[in-house]
Order: C-alpha cells, then structure tokens, then sequence
C-alpha cells in the first residue's frame, strides 16, 4: 500500500509538473500567425472605435470654440476675425481677399493699394469634412450608391465652400476703400504670446526674417542654407549642427540658418496666409539679397524640404547641391485630390500612434488648434521654467522655444498652404530637380518615421 502510494503520489507530480511546463511553453512562446492577426485586429478596431468617439467629440467642440473666440476677440479686440468655419464669401472678402477658383486650382486674390496679387491657397482650409461626414460617405461607396447620389453630395459639397467671383472695377473700388479704411490689429493678439523673443522683429524698421550666421565672414568660399521644419527654428541648426562643425568647414563656408516667417524671432504678420510664395519672397528679401548670395547649398528639414525644392526650381543655376531630412512625400495616386488626399495622410484622424493624433488635431480643427497654441505657445515662458525645474537645469530648453515661439495664423495657414497645397506641385519640383538640376541631391530619412512612411 505504501509502494502504492509513493507511486501515485510521484506520477501526480510529475503530471502536475509536465502541465506548467507546457503553460510555461504557451505563455513564453511567441503567438502563432493567427493569434496574431486577431491581436492586430482587435487593435485596429480598437483604434477605430476610439477614434471615431474622440475626433466627433472634438468636431463638437470646435464648433464651440469657434463661437468663444467671436466673443472673446469682440470683447478683447472690439472685432473678431472671420475664421474658416464660416461662409468662403464671409472669410475672405471680409479681409480683402476673394476666393477664385479656377481650372480646379484654387487662388486668392488679394487687393493691395498698389496692385492686384494671385496667391494660391489649400482648399484644405475651408474643406475639412466632419467625421461623421467621411463615415457617411464611405457607406454610401460601400454600398455602391456612388452614381447620382455622391455627385449630388460633392456638387452640394463644393458648392458651399467654393465659390467664384466676377472682378470688374466697382467691386475693385469697394475693397480698395474697405482695405484702406480697415483698422490694424494689434501686434500680437490676445492669445499670442507678447514676450520680446517672439516680438523682437515688431521693433525693428525692416521685416525681414531672422538669421543667424556663422562660419566664415571675410573669404566666403561657399554658402549653405539652413530651413528648419515645422513649428521649429533655427535653434534647430544652431544649436545641435553648427558647434560640431570643424574649424576648416568654418572657414570655409558660410553658415546662414532662418527662422522661417511666423516662426521663431521672425516676423508673425496677423493678416498673412503663409503661402509658399510669401515664405520664398522673405527668404530671398532676407538671405539671397543682403547677403549677396549667388550660389550656394540647402540643407532642409521636414517643411523646410518643400521650399527647399521650390527655392531649387526658382534657381537652378545657383543651388548646388541638396540636403534633405526627412522631406514629406506623400504620392498621390491618380483620380485623388492632392491637397484632400495628402491631409488624410498627414493627419490621418487617429488617436494611435499618439503623433498622427497631434497631427490630427492641428490639421483638422481650427479652433482646438488655437487653444493648444494659446495654452502651450503664449506660455511658453512658464513651461521652459518648469523643465529646467524638474530636470534640474541638466538638459538644454532650446527645442522648447523652437516647438512654442511661433502664432496660431502662422502655423495653422502653413500647415494648410505649405504642406497640404504643395501636394501636386512635388513631384513636378522633383521632376525639374532630375532633370534641369546639375546638383547633388541627398535624402536622409528614417525607417521607422510613423507620420512619414514615404520618404523621397
């Protein structure tokens, strides 16, 4: 009996013993192809279901903040600034403005006391369909009722946020007086920050954009041109590239990094729309002009890299070569709209990987953008404080004044104007650069880059 009992009480143990070897096997084992699939689904649908609950939430609410700004900004400003939610008439005219469009390009005319200027703008501006809207739509294509009733929906769609004005002298006249008799703005608005590093350049004569050289001063061999990307500065150059130039290379080059029009130290005019015509025309005023630049290389970054080929195309014979860190290239495919199809990309209204969810609610939502500005730009003084508090003075702010000194008008029009309206425009920059360019072209880009899969 006792044999027995030893016997048994072993083989107990022993199968107690092959069980958790084998849960042991299961739980550190990686999972098997179909069991990961159903994780990626089931994280995929999670994603979905939070997103679509959280970016209709903020559709709500940024129809609510529009409505607290009107009043905040009459009861501040004694005026409020018509902003994209409303009427495409109401927005632009409003300012002296018109909205043209034209052979599926849209344009703004804008009306100085001088002459008459065509200045393309996104329609990603005044185009951003809700949520519930994009879902709507897909449904409808799901269930292959495309004919009749989505061209109905797209006429009804570019029909209230598009229209085309006819231009003849009365109408001319009358925004010539309402512009002349318009009262400025004050410089900065309310929810702009006013320290002296953003408003350095309201107390110089000359708007021009900040520059900060460096390198050889005297025997200029070669310049090089730094763009900084977006809501960024030439801390970006500055402080992290130029020390580690060697003393040869300084010698050598001429170091010239800006800080782009509404960013940084530069100037953030109120009643600008940040085209890319306005961005090339600062640097060409404040870089190519005073110091006489005649040739010379880019190096670029994100943004950057789109004027940086726009500047490229502009002067063929004096660029040469080309830097680019991690340009956005996004290939729009053949029947999609460039600008529409490019902000999906760009902020594709996610709340997973958590940059495509800041993306998003800078790119689609004019009014939450703000507060984010109002809260982290205009106090900006306070969070460069509080991270030198907590790290005890052991890591360098200048990214901090790079990611905050800059306006809400300044990012959100660039944003809309340079990345989203340049869409079409980047393979054609890139065929000219292949083919007319005799410079050397480098791309450095990251494997892993989540909001930039692309590269170029």
């Amino acid at each position: 009996m006792e044999l027995c009992q030893v016997i048994s009480t072993k083989l107990a143990r022993a199968t107690i013993g092959v069980l958790i070897s084998s849960l042991r096997a299961r739980v550190l084992s990686p999972p098997r192809p179909w069991a990961r699939s159903v994780l990626t689904l089931s994280g995929k649908a999670i994603n979905e279901i939070l997103s679509f609950i959280v970016f209709s939430f903020l559709d709500v609410l940024d129809v609510i903040l529009c409505y607290v700004y009107k009043i905040a900004d009459f009861f501040i400003e004694a005026e409020w600034k018509p902003c994209y939610c409303s009427p495409a008439k109401e927005s632009i005219t409003s300012s002296g403005k018109i909205l043209v469009s034209e052979q599926s390009e849209t344009k703004i005319v804008s009306l100085t006391s001088t002459k008459l200027q065509l200045e393309e703008i996104s329609d990603t501006l005044y185009a951003r369909p809700t949520v519930v809207s994009d879902v709507s739509r897909s449904t409808v294509k799901r269930l292959k009722l495309e004919g009749n009733v989505v061209q109905s929906f797209d006429k009804v769609n570019r029909g209230s946020v598009r229209s085309t004005f006819a231009i003849n002298s009365t109408f001319v006249e009358l925004l010539h007086g309402r512009i002349r008799g318009h009262p400025s703005r004050p410089i900065p608005r309310w929810s702009d920050c006013d320290c002296k590093t953003c408003n350095s350049w309201a107390s110089s004569s000359k708007e021009t954009l900040f520059v900060k050289a460096d390198g050889a001063r005297d025997n200029v061999q070669e310049d090089v041109l730094f763009i900084h990307g977006f809501i960024s500065s030439s801390a970006f150059w500055t402080e992290t590239l130029f020390p580690n130039f060697s003393k040869s290379a300084k010698s050598t080059y001429r170091l010239l990094a800006i800080d782009l029009l509404g960013f940084g130290r530069s100037p953030k005019p109120n009643d600008s729309l940040y085209t890319l015509r306005e961005h090339l025309e600062m640097i060409e005023h404040s870089v190519i002009e005073p110091y006489k630049v005649k040739s010379f290389h880019i190096v670029a970054h994100s943004l950057g890299c789109i004027l940086a080929l726009a500047l490229a195309v502009k002067y063929p014979g004096s660029v040469k070569s080309l830097t680019l860190l991690a340009p956005p290239y996004f290939p729009v495919p053949k029947g999609e709209q460039g600008t529409q199809y490019l902000m999906r990309k760009l902020a594709p209204r996610r709340v997973w990987p958590l940059i495509a969810f800041g993306a998003s609610m800078a790119c689609w939502y004019e009014h939450v953008s703000r507060t984010i500005c109002f809260l982290v730009c205009k106090n900006h003084r306070i969070w460069n404080f509080l991270t030198k508090l907590i790290t005890r003075n052991r890591i360098r702010t200048f990214l901090i004044e790079g990611f905050c000194c800059h306006t809400h008008n300044a990012a959100w029009h660039t944003l809309h104007n340079i990345l989203c309206g340049t869409a079409g425009k980047v393979d054609e920059y890139l065929d000219i650069v292949r083919n007319r360019l005799k410079c050397n072209v480098t791309v450095f880009h990251g494997r892993d880059d989540e909001l930039n899969p692309h590269g170029m």
